[in-house]
């Protein structure tokens, strides 16, 4: 794998900025160093048995048998496309955007739901096939972090013994977020447990774009079908740049597995 020694720089990028259509400069197997400490690896194609997990998650998502948050956004079928859009020409398409999350729901004190709980999509009968594919591959996910950073492997179990097991999925992970043809802001996801690391595995069909930006690098990840990112999401601001369809039915689908502090024992 490319060593990548990420250097900080300068950049105006504020959180809640959206993240514009940027080439990817990082498109090789790769693992990411800073101040000489590996903090994260990008494998452009997964070993075959997660490949295969993936698919039959990607599918079940896509599918109806899994209940999920819809939304719909402005999107335009080509780069040039893209491109004339932001000048302010083009006519703007409409592309649908899903989400769901399975595993920890963390207390939301401003719905009057000062607790945690489980998903409802894991009462969902249609919804098991998706569940169980997510569980087998976070669970192949985290053999692949232990053999290539092993040492970041055993630090996020260490930090896992304060969390109880029924808020586990996984051993590494308390929650997962499916997210179809969703293109996040810059945000750092501060309710992440320090020190850990996040899992984004790619499904994607006829689109460019729906890579990771993180701007205190100048690196762009992309992430192509059957890949697998793992990154400290906590340490960064980072954004997901447009998802441009090249053909019609295009789409790009991101499998996410998170820690979440609210879940450890305080």
């Amino acid at each position: 794998m490319k060593r990548i020694d990420l250097t900080p720089v300068q950049h105006t990028r504020k959180m809640g900025d959206v993240c514009e259509y940027i080439e990817p400069n990082v498109v090789d197997d790769s693992m990411f160093y800073v101040d000489g400490q590996c903090i994260g690896f990008y494998l452009t194609k997964m070993p075959d048995k997660m490949n295969k997990l993936a698919d039959v998650a990607n599918n079940e998502f896509r599918s109806k048998n899994v209940p999920k948050s819809v939304m719909a956004r402005a999107t335009v079928p080509t780069k040039e496309a893209y491109d004339e859009m932001m000048k302010g020409q083009g006519n703007k398409k409409r592309v649908n955007q899903y989400s769901v999350i399975i595993g920890g729901i963390p207390p939301k004190a401003q719905f009057k739901r000062p607790y945690p709980n489980l998903s409802s999509v894991h009462s969902v009968k249609t919804a098991q096939t998706f569940i169980k594919a997510m569980l087998l591959l976070v669970k192949e996910s985290e053999k692949l972090i232990a053999d290539i950073m092993p040492e970041q492997y055993q630090r996020q179990k260490k930090l896992f013994e304060q969390v109880p097991d029924e808020w586990k999925f996984g051993s590494l992970f308390t929650s997962s977020i499916s997210n179809y043809n969703i293109s996040a802001p810059f945000h750092r996801d501060t309710g992440n447990i320090k020190n850990t690391v996040n899992v984004i595995i790619c499904k994607r069909m006829n689109s460019k774009g729906g890579d990771l930006h993180v701007p205190d690098y100048n690196a762009t990840i992309g992430q192509v079908d059957n890949s697998i990112l793992v990154y400290p999401a906590w340490r960064n601001m980072h954004g997901v740049t447009p998802i441009i369809p090249t053909f019609e039915g295009g789409y790009r689908n991101s499998l996410v597995f998170y820690p979440l502090n609210a879940f450890v024992n305080k």
